[in-house]
């Protein structure tokens, strides 16, 4: 019985991941990501936004401090998903982490860079206000953040899970063998070959006496 060689080689498959590792985290940063893209516009109907609380208006203080974050945090949770790529899940889980910070810090920028006015919570009790203020900005933020750097420590890490995913055996595909055409011998006369005369069966003429070359053949006379 053959020895199997089970050792692992351990400089294969540095770039590569299973698309697991990064699966759940780029799920849940796809739906954040989602939520503080769109809560601006749709919170209005229910009462929870910043001012203005008007429905589906677009402001320049959306975009930058609300948009802009969702759509980046949307784009890293994609990558973390679909990438079996080290480096690409890596830069995916940055985005994320870029992206949840500025969802925290951004608010402070807007001054200085006028990025607009952002307002301030619609709601009038202050539960209501800081309900509004942790899932616009920063409890979202922190959020995103949480999730974007859980990812980039599982995608980071090399495990002996990805080793063994980088060596797993490959399975060709099956390939079609082109059709084999049948040589069929032909029947062969068994009784007529059976009654040939031997000389039918030679492959080559007899040698002939000199007397046959020149005279042809020639029978001695039979006396009657």
């Amino acid at each position: 019985m053959k020895d199997v060689d089970t050792r692992i080689d351990t400089g294969a498959g540095r770039m590569e991941i299973a698309r697991s590792r990064g699966a759940a985290s780029g799920f849940l940063l796809i739906l954040l990501g989602t939520w503080g893209a769109l809560i601006p516009f749709v919170g209005p109907y229910f009462n929870f936004a910043y001012d203005p609380a008007v429905a589906w208006t677009w402001t320049t203080a959306r975009g930058w401090l609300e948009v802009l974050p969702g759509a980046v945090t949307v784009l890293g949770g994609v990558l973390l998903l679909m990438s079996r790529n080290r480096a690409t899940a890596i830069l995916g889980g940055w985005l994320a982490v870029v992206a949840g910070a500025w969802f925290v810090v951004g608010r402070m920028f807007a001054t200085p860079l006028r990025l607009g006015d952002f307002g301030s919570p619609a709601s009038n009790s202050i539960t209501g206000q800081l309900a509004v203020e942790l899932a616009f900005f920063s409890g979202l933020g922190a959020l995103i953040i949480f999730f974007g750097a859980m990812a980039l420590g599982r995608v980071s890490v090399r495990s002996l899970r990805d080793l063994r995913y980088a060596q797993r055996p490959v399975v060709a595909e099956p390939v079609a063998a082109e059709p084999v055409t049948a040589v069929t011998a032909e029947p062969v006369d068994v009784e007529r070959r059976r009654h040939r005369a031997p000389e039918e069966f030679d492959e080559e003429p007899r040698h002939r006496s000199w007397r046959h070359m020149f005279g042809g053949s020639r029978r001695t006379p039979v006396a009657h």
